[in-house]
């Protein structure tokens, strides 16, 4: 019997279908809704839910049962059994055909719906006293007749007091009634469940619980039940998988035993095969004498989908069930089928004597662990690696194969499952190697102040074995204090890095070396030891072929040639960084490459492109649990919205970014800096200038250091307006600036010096003019157009209207152009300041191009190619691609993605 706290803790996360269940029970006429999800999805909890809500209505509750499949209306028996004699109220043609259906005699197929008539027609007569609820559990597990009455009657329930819930696997069981698909439990679900079934586990073991269960109610239920004290307070290895005697087993145990023999035996197969080739299942199915026909059963059952790319599974929880229950012969009969599949080599063979019960398991061990270079799948390696350490006798070796499991599956994106692995590891040799995963996943999941101290032991118990390792450890220490702000103890880093250098090191400890110490020397103010060090780590990063070239290296390459200013090979780096680490399967370090690719982009002036990929970033690093980069592409977000003066944009992603960013963290600087923006755009200039100067204490390493240089020309400008000068801040910034040979840095520091200079002086001029020779003419228009706007009003403001406009009227187009209508208005403001009478901005494109430009433009956002459009405009394609360029130009989009989004 199901009791009110279980059905309470069973329905976390469904409040939507509670909601639906009331309104439906609420109205006075009758209605019909469906469950579908599933098994352990939460079906049956959400009838046990209607039927204490029920209230004064009568209830008749029915199931489907697998025994009584193959009984014609026996399902329809079962729920109307209490309720026959008042068969009485209805016509006697009815009642006679409802008797011969539920005794026995079945029904002709020309009175089916003559049958579900008098169904109805009996319902309605057992609720004219009182209103009246159905339930009906598992439709699609009893007898198929019973089912398509069923889903008749709940069609037309109109106008009648009774409504029907309907619980199936699949939707596709009752076409015509709304459907409710149970989607899994998030991972906050999850932990409030756990927490009614036993006392609150630790924050890791809901964590890994919540990974294992993959969102299912039943399976987290049954995990909970399972586990011992040790396991639950995290002192205990937890396993891997929910355990094969609970409630969820039992469920798919029943659905597999309903198929025949044949779609048995394949289900496995595609259970066991989760790769993206399906010729493997074909071949192994042709091996065994069976088709991918015979997957038709366990499709119209819902327990998978065959379509052009293969076999899926609706949950991602059921390939792990289905081979849980399977028999061991079984499994050891599709194991063999599907190693038959694979070309020969190493992993051929040791999955081959993997099914062999003779095989020794040191011997097995060793093999599995030789092929591994064979899966270029991390998560699949991951699965391999974690079977050797397993297998493995010797505790040292197993220790090792774990942490390797580990990593992989870390690099995959499964931090969840790295951490269950780790959790098994007891106090050996190995356990530097296991603090630099550690340290990684806590950098870039949930404590990156923990990972300082993580990583930095680490590389002292690497360095005597591996001093590439070691590197890694401590470039890895020194991105987590740059994240969490104390860059005063990078001197450190710098310090152990060097302590580690050896003439003639291959080129990639060659880079993280120079790389550690040119971060080092930039951020204590010496640029020059920091500068040149940094522009080699650039040159070594642009040379590394082969094994060196790794998504690492390319990352520290990329944050190098955005520490020296040079932009354009920040962003092929960081870009580079992207595609291998894709190729690769390396999914741990996408959300970095991607952040350093956006930073280059909001230096380049491509701030749609920028920001595109600070979205792309999101979601890499929720999809890798990576909440703390998660937070830093959020904070990027947030200032290219304010940059754009685009309020709501900003906040909105300032909201995302919550109170989970530590104070001084980078994502929290990120935030502060979007909102200085906003304070400088409203015209709170004090505010502003207070907010950016807290993004770090000039002179102690601490804060934000990083974030403030960017932000310093936004600080100088509102300090201009305020009567201040934040010098320290404007020192470091000119420093840096003069130290690199970026046209735009140095402009932008021109442009800070000319709003701080004596206002009516000489030298402010002077300062304008140096800025706007400097930026350059095909990038950073954003940044040009808006230091035309602030020569421009400050010439107004010197009573040199004519001088001015020109500078206003520049920075109005280009802010047209680039779509930042904010700036536009305000230097179209500026212009009506200087006597110039303007009218109001032209925002659209069918304004700034000429109606076959537009005409153009509108073909490529549909998709077609210049030479299509050249056919269809009876053009030449070289006439097209000139209007094309001019369409880019003006618009301010640099591909036909983009172009495609603003015409949209």
């Amino acid at each position: 019997m199901v009791s009110a706290s279980t059905v309470h803790i069973a329905l976390r996360g469904r409040d939507d279908e509670c909601d639906a269940i009331r309104r439906l029970l609420d109205r006075d006429d009758g209605g019909a809704l469906l469950f579908h999800g599933p098994p352990g999805s939460g079906r049956s909890a959400l009838l046990a839910y209607a039927r204490r809500w029920a209230g004064q209505r009568a209830v008749l509750a029915g199931a489907g049962l697998a025994d009584e499949a193959t009984l014609p209306y026996a399902g329809l028996h079962r729920l109307l059994d209490p309720v026959l004699d008042a068969d009485a109220a209805l016509p006697v043609r009815q009642r006679r055909l409802l008797r011969r259906a539920l005794g026995g005699d079945g029904c002709p197929a020309e009175q089916r719906l003559a049958l579900a008539a008098a169904v109805r027609s009996l319902l309605a007569a057992v609720a004219a006293d009182r209103p009246l609820l159905c339930t009906v559990d598992d439709l699609d597990t009893g007898d198929p007749q019973s089912a398509w009455t069923l889903a008749v009657v709940a069609r037309r329930l109109r106008r009648l007091p009774v409504a029907m819930l309907l619980s199936a696997t699949a939707p596709a069981t009752v076409d015509g009634v709304p459907a409710h698909g149970l989607r899994p439990l998030d991972a906050h679900e999850c932990r409030a469940m756990l927490a009614g079934l036993r006392e609150r586990p630790p924050a890791p073991v809901a964590a890994a619980l919540a990974a294992l269960s993959r969102g299912s109610p039943a399976a987290l239920a049954d995990l909970a039940g399972s586990l011992t004290p040790g396991q639950w307070r995290g002192e205990a290895p937890l396993p891997d998988a929910p355990p094969v005697d609970g409630a969820l087993a039992a469920a798919y145990r029943a659905r597999l035993d309903r198929l025949p023999v044949p779609t048995r035996r394949m289900v496995l197969l595609a259970a066991l095969d989760p790769g993206d080739d399906p010729g493997t299942l074909v071949r192994a199915a042709w091996a065994a004498g069976l088709t991918l026909e015979a997957l038709a059963p366990a499709e119209a059952a819902g327990l998978l989908r065959t379509g052009p790319g293969g076999v899926t599974f609706p949950h991602p929880l059921a390939r792990t069930m289905i081979t849980a229950v399977a028999p061991l012969a079984d499994l050891r009969a599709a194991h063999l089928l599907l190693a038959g599949t694979l070309a020969e080599g190493a992993l051929g063979r040791a999955l081959r004597h993997a099914t062999a019960a003779d095989c020794p398991s040191d011997v097995l061990a060793a093999e599995l662990t030789a092929a591994v270079d064979e899966v270029p799948d991390r998560a699949a390696a991951a699965v391999v690696l974690r079977r050797a350490a397993e297998l493995s006798p010797d505790p040292g070796r197993a220790a090792e194969l774990t942490i390797a499991a580990a990593r992989c599956a870390w690099t995959a994106g499964d931090p969840d499952q790295a951490r269950g692995l780790l959790r098994r590891l007891t106090a050996g040799p190995a356990h530097g190697r296991a603090d630099l995963l550690r340290g990684d996943m806590q950098l870039r999941c949930d404590a990156p102040a923990a990972a300082v101290a993580t990583l930095l032991a680490a590389a002292d118990a690497i360095a005597p074995a591996d001093r590439r390792a070691a590197l890694l450890a401590l470039v890895r220490a020194g991105e987590a204090i740059c994240v969490t702000g104390d860059q005063y103890r990078y001197a450190e880093v710098a310090r152990r890095a060097e302590a580690l250098r050896r003439p003639g090191d291959p080129p990639e400890l060659d880079l993280l070396a120079t790389f550690a110490e040119g971060v080092g020397a930039t951020l204590r103010g010496d640029h020059a030891r920091g500068g040149p060090a940094l522009r080699r780590v650039v040159v070594i990063g642009g040379r590394l072929t082969g094994p060196a070239l790794t998504p690492g290296a390319l990352v520290c390459a990329a944050a190098a040639a955005l520490l020296v200013a040079v932009d354009g090979p920040a962003h092929r780096l960081a870009g580079r960084a992207v595609e291998v680490a894709r190729s690769r399967g390396q999914l741990s370090l996408l959300p970095r490459a991607l952040e350093l690719r956006a930073v280059a982009e909001y230096w380049l002036g491509r701030h749609e492109a920028a920001a595109e990929t600070a979205r792309e970033g999101v979601h890499a690093a929720r999809a890798g649990g990576q909440h703390v980069c998660a937070q830093v592409h959020l904070g990027i977000l947030a200032v290219l919205a304010a940059v754009r003066a685009d309020r709501d944009a900003a906040l909105a992603r300032i909201a995302e970014i919550g109170d989970g960013a530590a104070p001084g963290s980078r994502p929290d600087a990120y935030a502060r800096w979007a909102l200085g923006v906003l304070d400088l755009i409203d015209g709170r200039y004090a505010d502003a200038v207070a907010r950016l100067s807290a993004l770090a204490r000039t002179g102690t390493g601490r804060g934000q250091v990083l974030v403030q240089v960017m932000a310093t020309p936004y600080l100088v400008e509102a300090a201009a307006h305020d009567g201040g000068r934040p010098a320290a801040a404007l020192a470091v910034f000119d420093h840096w600036a003069s130290s690199t040979a970026s046209p735009s840095r140095r402009a932008l520091a021109a442009r800070c010096r000319a709003l701080l200079a004596p206002r009516g002086g000489p030298e402010a001029e002077r300062e304008f003019h140096a800025a706007l020779r400097l930026h350059p003419a095909d990038t950073d228009r954003f940044e040009r157009a808006r230091t035309e706007l602030l020569f421009g009003r400050e010439l107004r403001r010197r009573r040199r209207p004519r001088d001015a406009r020109a500078h206003l009227h520049r920075a109005r187009e280009a802010f047209t152009l680039l779509g930042a209508t904010v700036w536009a208005d305000r230097a179209g403001e500026e212009l009506r300041a200087a006597g110039e009478s303007v009218g109001p901005v032209r925002h659209g494109p069918e304004q700034l191009l000429t109606g076959q430009q537009l005409h153009i433009a509108r073909l490529v956002a549909e998709g077609a190619t210049n030479r299509e459009i050249a056919t269809r405009m009876c053009l030449s394609t070289r006439t097209v691609d000139h209007h094309l360029r001019n369409v880019f130009h003006r618009l301010g989009v640099r591909s036909r993605t983009e172009l495609a989004r603003l015409l949209s």
